[in-house]
Order: structure tokens, then sequence, then C-alpha cells
């Protein structure tokens, strides 16, 4: 569930057609507040051991979400729009009842995606992490510049000295890869990016890889200490000598399309928005007055 949007009555359009199909619906303990009252409430371990498949109502950080709870089963995940743009996300909230029955008739594909498995070592200290669009290294403002060793598949390839450090997948090649000015992939295409942020020195354009050769960062003895984002959220900060692990996973994550080629016309178009120097409501000032009045009355 979105963390603050209002997702009950998305919920409540899943929970009437899982009664009529003889399903049970399980929230989050954690979603509580934003779910009707006679829904089952489970714990994450629960839930990510026994569901069958997962509505997410709310933007792509939720679906993200949803996705890296869901790591090592194969279970599809449906996307509503509650949030802004929404790459990752296909349906409108007034699609989902028509989305549901034609998902109850077989009627839909699943396209899998790559995710990123990361060690984070630090002397003794060992934690691991797992992303579907990216893992950063953003420098800590005033403990200076992000300073790393790469080597990809054992290889030395050089170093590293910016401001953030991102690796990608393709599906993350939208997000903050694209900010940092790195390639648009498809995500339909295997492969791994590493893209460095306002590099000072270094390496200074982003590299492409394959899914099979595995990536290693050293942070060096002169680098500030960055914070480690998993998916945009930030996971703690990494000293200087830490080191950094990562493999790309093939079908880690299930994601329901209805219309996939339709999915991919609407993100090419959101994607152009964002080059567009308006802001959304200076956009809202091109289109003609009756269709913004039309919009209003659909919305109310």
């Amino acid at each position: 569930m979105h963390p603050v949007r209002d997702t009950v009555e998305q919920a409540r359009v899943v929970q009437r057609w899982a009664h009529e199909h003889g399903k049970e619906v399980v929230g989050l303990r954690t979603d509580a507040t934003r779910l009707p009252p006679d829904v089952r409430l489970v714990g994450q371990t629960e839930f990510a051991a026994t569901v069958d498949a997962v509505v997410s109502l709310g933007g792509d950080g939720t679906m993200l979400g949803a996705l890296r709870l869901l790591v090592g089963r194969t279970v599809p995940v449906l996307g509503v729009n509650l949030g802004h743009l929404g790459f990752l996300v296909e349906l409108e909230p007034s699609e989902l009842p028509g989305a549901l029955e034609r998902i109850a008739a077989g009627d839909f594909t699943v396209e899998p995606h790559l995710s990123l498995r990361t060690e984070l070592r630090t002397g003794s200290e060992h934690r691991e992490a797992v992303a579907f669009n990216d893992i950063a290294l953003a420098r800590t403002p005033g403990r200076g510049t992000v300073t790393a060793a790469l080597s990809v598949a054992d290889q030395r390839i050089g170093y590293l000295r910016c401001d953030a450090i991102v690796l990608a997948t393709p599906t993350g090649s939208t997000a903050y890869n694209y900010a940092a000015g790195g390639p648009v992939v498809s995500p339909g295409a295997e492969a791994l990016l590493v893209t460095p942020v306002a590099p000072m020195s270094g390496i200074g354009r982003p590299i492409v890889l394959g899914v099979d050769e595995p990536v290693r960062l050293e942070l060096l003895e002169k680098s500030g200490p960055p914070t480690v984002e998993v998916d945009g959220i930030a996971s703690g900060e990494l000293p200087a000598g830490s080191v950094i692990e990562v493999r790309a996973v093939r079908d880690a994550g299930h994601v329901i399309r209805l219309d996939a080629a339709g999915h991919g016309r609407r993100s090419r178009v959101k994607l152009s928005l964002l080059d567009l120097p308006l802001l959304p409501e200076e956009m809202l000032e091109l289109v003609p007055a009756e269709l913004r009045r039309s919009e209003s009355t659909q919305r109310r």
C-alpha cells in the first residue's frame, strides 16, 4: 500500500472480486490503516511465503517494495498507480475491476525483471540487499567525494571519483541512472549499468555490462563515507575500505502485464515529459480549457 494515499476504495474492489472467486485477501499489518477493517492482517514473513499473487496500490516505490518482499518466489505483482508518473505500474484505479476479471480468465502475461543482489562488507561486518531499480553509493554532504576502485568479473577496470555511483537494472535505467545522464535500456534487455554521477576524475562515462559479469567496488582510503541507497531508500553509511559486490539475478521479480505494448508507449511519453522544462501545473496550461474542465468533472 502507498504509505500516505487513501487506498481503501481500491482494496475493497480487490476484496469484492476475491469473494466472488472464492479467494482470500490478506494484507500486511503495517498497512492496517489503509485497508478495510475485515481484511486479515499478517506479518511480512507469512505474507511473502503464502500469497499466490499481489496487488500493489501505490506508485513505483510501492511496487518495488512488493517485488523485494517476494524475492525467491515466482509470485506475480499487479501495479495500480496511485503515485505520480509510474513507469513500472500499469493500471489506473478505474481499470482495476476489468483487470481482475482478465487475470481470472488468464488473459495476461508475466514480465520478468532482473534484480541486483548486493553484498556489503566492512571488516568482519557483512550484510545483503536486493534492489530492482538501483543500488547507489551517494556522497554524504560535507564528507568528501565517493572514490572507489571498480572490478568487473575479477578484472580491475579503473577507479571512479564522483558524487555518487549508481548500479542499475534496465528497469531502473529511467530512475537515478537517467537523471545522471545514463542510457535508457529496454526492460526486456539483460544488462547491468554502472553510472558515475558528476564525475571529477577516473571513469567518467556510464558502462553497460552483461548480467553474468559481477561488479566489485572497493572504497579507497581517500573516499568519503557514502550513503547506501537501495531503490532510493537510505540504508546507512559505508566507511573507506568497504567492499560492495553486485550480481544481477534473472527472473527475480514478476510483473503482470495486460497490455505490454500500450504500457511501453505510455512510458515513453512519460519519459519525454521529464525532459520538458515545465512544472506539471505549467504543462496543464497547454491543455485546452474544455479538456481541463472535462478532466476535473471526471475526477469529481
